[in-house]
């Protein structure tokens, strides 16, 4: 059990950009000379505008094949909003799917998902303080379809039709859409903490989400003004990147975009900021609900949008000093008593990029209040000796090679990059006006200019990070904990005080071999292949079996995976708790004399990465690199077999951190909800049950690394499978070298079964937890099964066509409800066992009423199957998923090592769109009698406590 320290940032509104800051002393002969060099606009993308200014964006590119990026850019959001408007910006972008001149209602969304494309993973939109962006991706083999795209992009640029009855019923989605995300302890945090962060400044007032008072009562020509008012051509831009015939993409523009018309008399689109502040600002808040002991310092600095080749070098710059202060925190921990459990310091995009500012953020998280003063102080602290002494020669070296890797990689792969990826380029380019540079330009610009960026100029701009000015200090703690924090002028007085005796960082440098002496290597004994797949399978002297495909979808990449049966199932009770630690400490603790930091040093330049994993039932390890890199990466699975390492101080940084998050963990509702979850879905054993804290103390760094060798000492019983950029005859010598050569035996081990099954029979439990109106229901329907690809089949399809089922009559019909999912599980291991679920957030009020909503739903398809309409749009998906899968590596490598895990047979794919004929109202008529059983049925509900 880990934290979520993504989460904790995100509750903060920090999420990380590689963003440059504005240098201090910047004068007008520097900006002329910035403006010279401005950074030239690849020339593989047209950029042109009509005359009635809308821009457009187009890009042939191939990967993936047969596909289209399309996307609307609105320069446009909530910040616009007048008073009487909060919320409509988003109300504005859910309305376009929901009725437009040539598709009415929800006609849109069943055209696009016969076409096989998915409402929400696919066919998705979002709302900020500044855009509104709507994205399409679309297949081109199917004219009509493609074609079509630019008319649902016009029509969601100007003809939205805003029906009555359209608006009220969306009114419930989108309160519902607050309720899901909201109505915690995060939301009830950010209603204290947004006027800080913003504070003197609209956006404080322009949350994208608006207040639920005027969602629930704006009169029809609000909203209808509001989209009159600012989506027009001349604040929009259509980006289309794709496989396609990029002439035919302009006329197709020209033809659909040219008659929209911006108002005759246009409001003005102003700019907003966010004021500086001399004094610091200061918030302390407490919840009931939130479980940890967060402090964050957040300096704001001037957004500088990159145009200029000196930008660049600043943006570069910035990327170096992030990823090395970065490196001196993760130290810290490595090196065990850490004063916290988390720390992080970089700059970045002030709140995710939403508000035009770039700040450095610090964040500290600490076991307890107690400890806040020596967290906050301990992080402060090297940003004061980042700022008194700046970095080494040899951090820095490290870094520049650690870019530059990258950078040649990106370079390497040009042919094979993503539309999406050229995509978010542009919108930030229309948005912002982001320089745009082709891949080759950038390459020769690193290549050229990063051995030039010296140590006195890094460490002059860190000098500028940590300031006084435009500082921000937040402390958020559990309510248990309000009488042991600190008071605002303390607290300042911590970061204020923080660093006065610090000292140069001195780096400790690796310069050792990874593997001194290779291991003798085995034989190869036997071949085979499946031409069919271009796959060989074989297998070595020591019994480790190999199944290799190469491919050539990435140029510079090779992935895989290894396998063998056994997991924690294998560990005794009184062992078991320091199993599940295993290879959570092995992957921290480094490999064979080097700890993690050394070791991070050592691969330093290379693009290589290998992790050891064990589960309930199996055990096994992931890695990549590129072909370059290939020899590395079977060292290092080598010495995770061989040569692994127990590292005390870091459990006992893990153990730490697990018992801050135990702390609280009762005061979470979807915690206490989770558990018990997963408490009736595994019949109440032990081992499926959250660790609780009294037990941190059965797990010892011994018991672990001993478990862990035990899981890898017979190499004989795994099954590795590689796919990518290779030459199969030659990396067989490296595969005989360091595989061939792991210890081995004939001992073939299964796992045991745990018993970890859901309770029988038709059960409900209410869970009583949170302080807020909002509910959450699973609904799960499970038992026996026989596992077979037809049976899955017929899963698959239930699964698809339920959650559509679901989602029109929960949230378009009921307005109950904003994003329901419905997930599926089916398994042979270590029993042939299958789980439907329905999930869904809502107010408590309507939780019955959803729930029989949904339930009915499941009794129609019993009664009457999938609909045609249905299984086509199932089809559809399958087809169009299934051309995407087959040129990607990680597709290939899970359906390989699945199958020769199992045993079936991996022809089978070839012919996987022949069976989907299998699937017919009748076929789903019969699998829903069968598998949607009462008999074996939990409804998990989560409500808050009752007053």
């Amino acid at each position: 059990m880990k934290i979520n320290h993504y989460a904790i940032v995100l509750t903060l509104g920090m999420a990380v950009y590689a963003c440059s800051p504005k240098v201090a002393g910047d004068n007008n002969k520097q900006e002329k000379a910035n403006a010279a060099a401005t950074i030239p606009v690849d020339s593989n993308v047209i950029i042109k505008k009509l005359p009635n200014g809308l821009t457009y964006y187009i890009r042939k590119n191939v990967e993936p094949k047969n596909r289209a990026e399309l996307y609307l850019v609105n320069k446009v959001g909530s910040i616009l909003e007048n008073d009487d408007q909060l919320g409509l910006a988003h109300f504005t972008e859910h309305m376009a799917f929901n009725g437009t001149r040539d598709f009415p209602k929800n006609d849109l969304i069943s055209y696009l998902q016969k076409a096989g494309v998915r409402f929400g993973a696919d066919l998705n939109a979002y709302t900020g303080f500044n855009q509104t962006v709507y994205q399409l991706p679309l297949p081109t083999d199917s004219t009509e379809v493609f074609k079509k795209g630019f008319d649902i992009l016009a029509n969601w640029a100007g003809h939205v039709t805003f029906e009555d009855k359209e608006i009220d019923q969306e009114r419930g989605v989108i309160i519902e859409e607050d309720r899901q995300r909201g109505k915690n302890a995060q939301e009830r945090m950010s209603k204290q903490l947004l006027p800080v962060l913003l504070a003197n400044s609209k956006y404080a007032e322009r949350l994208p989400i608006g207040k639920v008072d005027v969602l629930q009562s704006f009169k029809y020509e609000t909203i209808k003004a509001f989209y009159k008012d600012w989506y027009r051509p001349n604040l929009q831009a259509i980006i289309a990147v794709g496989d396609f015939d990029v002439a035919e993409v302009e006329k197709l523009i020209i033809e659909n975009f040219s008659d929209l018309k911006n108002p005759e008399k246009e409001r003005t689109r102003e700019e907003f900021t966010i004021p500086g502040n001399k004094e610091p600002l200061v918030k302390i808040i407490t919840d009931p609900e939130f479980p940890y002991n967060v402090a964050a310092i957040t300096v704001k600095h001037q957004e500088v949008v990159e145009r200029t080749e000196n930008e660049l070098i600043t943006r570069i710059k910035t990327s170096m000093i992030n990823s090395m202060l970065g490196n001196r925190l993760t130290e810290i921990v490595q090196k065990g008593n850490a004063p916290f459990i988390f720390a992080q310091s970089n700059y970045s995009a002030f709140q995710g990029g939403l508000v035009n500012l770039d700040a450095f953020n610090t964040v500290a998280v600490s076991k307890d209040a107690a400890g806040l003063k020596a967290a906050v102080q301990a992080v402060v602290a090297e940003n004061v000796r980042m700022k008194k002494f700046g970095f080494t020669q040899t951090e820095l070296d490290r870094v520049k090679t650690n870019i530059m890797t990258g950078v040649e990689k990106q370079f390497k792969e040009k042919d094979k990059t993503k539309s999406t990826n050229f995509v978010q380029l542009y919108v930030q380019n229309f948005l912002k006006g982001q320089a745009i540079p082709s891949v080759d330009y950038t390459y020769n610009f690193y290549k050229k200019n990063l051995d030039k960026i010296s140590l006195e100029d890094v460490n002059k701009l860190a000098a500028t990070f940590f300031t006084e000015e435009n500082l921000i200090a937040i402390l958020q703690a559990p309510e248990k904990e309000k009488a042991n924090l600190p008071t605002e002028a303390d607290y300042i007085s911590w970061i204020k005080t923080a660093g006065a005796d610090v000292q140069p960082y001195v780096d400790q440098v690796v310069n050792k071999p990874l593997m001194a002496k290779k291991p003798n290597a085995g034989t190869i004994t036997a071949e085979n292949k499946i031409a069919e797949l271009n796959v060989t399978a074989l297998t070595l002297s020591n019994g480790v079996k190999v199944i290799l495909k190469p491919t050539d979808f990435k140029n510079d990449q090779i992935i895989f995976a290894a396998t063998s049966k056994g997991g924690t199932s294998l560990a005794s009770d009184d062992i078991f708790r320091s199993a599940e630690m295993a290879d959570q400490l092995v992957n921290s603790s480094g490999i064979a004399e080097f700890d993690e930091s050394q070791l991070g040093k050592l691969l330093t330049g290379k693009v290589v990465g290998v992790s050891p994993s064990i589960s309930n039932y199996r055990e096994g390890l992931s890695g990549s690199s590129s072909p370059k890199d290939f020899e590395t990466a079977l060292q290092l699975t080598h010495l995770y077999f061989t040569a692994p390492r127990k590292d005390e101080k870091v459990l006992k940084t893990q153990l730490e951190e697990m018992k801050a998050v135990l702390a609280n963990r009762e005061s979470q509702p979807t915690a206490v909800y989770q558990d018990t979850l997963t408490a009736v879905m595994n019949a109440y054993k032990k081992r499926a049950q959250s660790i609780k804290i009294n037990e941190l103390d059965q797990i010892t760094a011994d018991k672990a690394l001993n478990f862990y060798k035990e899981r890898f000492a017979n190499a004989g019983d795994f099954t590795f499978t590689f796919v990518g950029n290779f030459k199969v005859d030659e990396i067989k010598p490296l595969l005989a070298q360091y595989l061939g050569s792991l210890p081995a035996n004939n001992n073939k081990e299964n796992f045991k079964d745990l018993g970890l099954e859901p309770l029988k029979g038709d059960i409900t439990k209410k869970v009583y937890k949170g302080l807020e109106d909002k509910a959450t229901v699973a609904l799960i329907y499970h038992g026996d099964y026989n596992y077979s690809d037809e049976e899955n089949l017929q899963l698959d399809a239930l699964k698809a066509i339920l959650d559509i089922k679901i989602t029109e009559r929960l949230r378009e019909k009921e307005s109950g409800v904003y994003s329901p999912r419905v997930g599926i599980s089916y398994n042979d291991e270590p029993k042939e066992k299958y789980t439907i679920s329905i999930n869904f957030s809502c107010a408590t009020a309507n939780v019955d009423k959803l729930i029989a909503a949904a339930i009915d739903e499941v009794n129609k398809l019993k009664q009457n199957g999938a609909t045609a309409e249905d299984i086509q749009k199932f089809n559809a998906e399958e087809r169009r998923q299934l051309e995407i899968q087959l040129r990607d590596n990680g597709f290939w490598l899970g359906y390989l090592q699945n199958a020769y895990a199992s045993g079936e047979d991996p022809k089978k794919v070839l012919t996987y769109l022949d069976t989907l004929k299998q699937v017919s109202i009748n076929s789903t008529k019969a699998s829903a009698a069968k598998y949607f059983n009462q008999s074996n049925f939990v409804r998990m509900i989560l409500l808050p406590e009752k007053k």
